[in-house]
């Protein structure tokens, strides 16, 4: 740390508003490496209006990392673009001190337990219900229909703890684990119900024709247990329910698109609890999009 810095950092106990706004100003400059020396001058201080600013203060630089590591992952070339660190950004904006590595240990213990069960002799129908068996079965994850619009549900540490989310937040976490086993898993924008698509372009025309528009082989709710559907019976419900274009609602969508709708349950989650200050830093992460 500079000099300058821990000048700056000794003047935010000024009285004077001015002095702290300019001083505010020029911290919001840094990035997160100067938390600890933040941290440090509110346990020493004794002001309580002091701690108040440096925790404002804090939270600002923690949010500006979140949107740099967001912009960062978006940019991303698409075949280098992981869901996993996707889903780790966002649940940075909850818990800025997250250790990634514990989340990944516990994914990857999790995959580790799967990818003992499988073989190449299986089919992708076959290695999907094994894979199902050990998310909804074994290990008991579930949709949170008791407390469906909390917040945590959107977050992937608390999805693991509790083996509890929400629909967005459960197929993602299946997208992950399943594309680490390497099954061939998409996103699918269904109406009110996100699902999971095992997609493969030469598989689909063996199973469904030479004719098939579609590379997706059969569709998997994550909110049901990972139910498997084909695609007539998907189709038939969309066109009973009016649902058109009905390729928007059966087609994979991309790893940003599931992303932001994960933000925008996010929002939707905060301000169902009432959370209202959330709502302008939400509507930040959607403006990168």
């Amino acid at each position: 740390m500079n000099r300058k810095l821990d000048a700056l950092i000794d003047l935010l106990d000024d009285p004077d508003l001015t002095v702290f706004e300019l001083v505010q100003n020029e911290l919001l400059k840094e990035t997160d490496k100067i938390i600890p020396a933040l941290e440090k001058k509110w346990e020493t201080s004794f002001d309580g209006y002091c701690q108040e600013r440096i925790e404002s203060i804090i939270q600002n630089i923690q949010f500006k990392e979140t949107e740099r590591l967001l912009q960062e992952w978006l940019v991303t070339d698409s075949d280098r673009r992981d869901l996993l660190t996707g889903f780790l950004t966002i649940d940075r904006f909850q818990y800025p001190d997250l250790n990634p590595l514990n989340i990944q240990t516990k994914i990857e213990n999790i995959r580790k337990k799967i990818w003992l069960e499988l073989n190449n002799s299986l089919t992708l129908l076959e290695k999907t219900t094994i894979l199902n068996h050990f998310l909804f079965n074994i290990n008991d994850f579930s949709i949170n229909f008791k407390n469906i619009h909390s917040p945590q549900n959107c977050f992937l540490n608390q999805l693991l703890d509790t083996k509890k989310g929400n629909p967005v937040s459960m197929g993602i976490f299946y997208t992950i684990i399943a594309r680490q086993l390497d099954l061939p898993a998409q996103f699918i924008d269904f109406p009110k119900n996100p699902l999971v698509a095992i997609v493969d372009s030469k598989l689909a025309r063996k199973v469904h024709g030479t004719s098939a528009k579609s590379d997706v082989l059969f569709y998997i709710n994550p909110s049901n247990k990972g139910s498997i559907t084909s695609i007539k019976e998907i189709e038939y419900h969309l066109r009973t329910n009016n649902y058109q274009p009905i390729h928007h609602y059966t087609e994979p969508k991309s790893d940003i698109f599931f992303i932001k709708l994960l933000i925008e349950t996010l929002g939707l989650s905060y301000h169902s609890v009432n959370f209202t200050d959330k709502k302008e830093r939400i509507h930040k992460l959607l403006q990168l999009f």
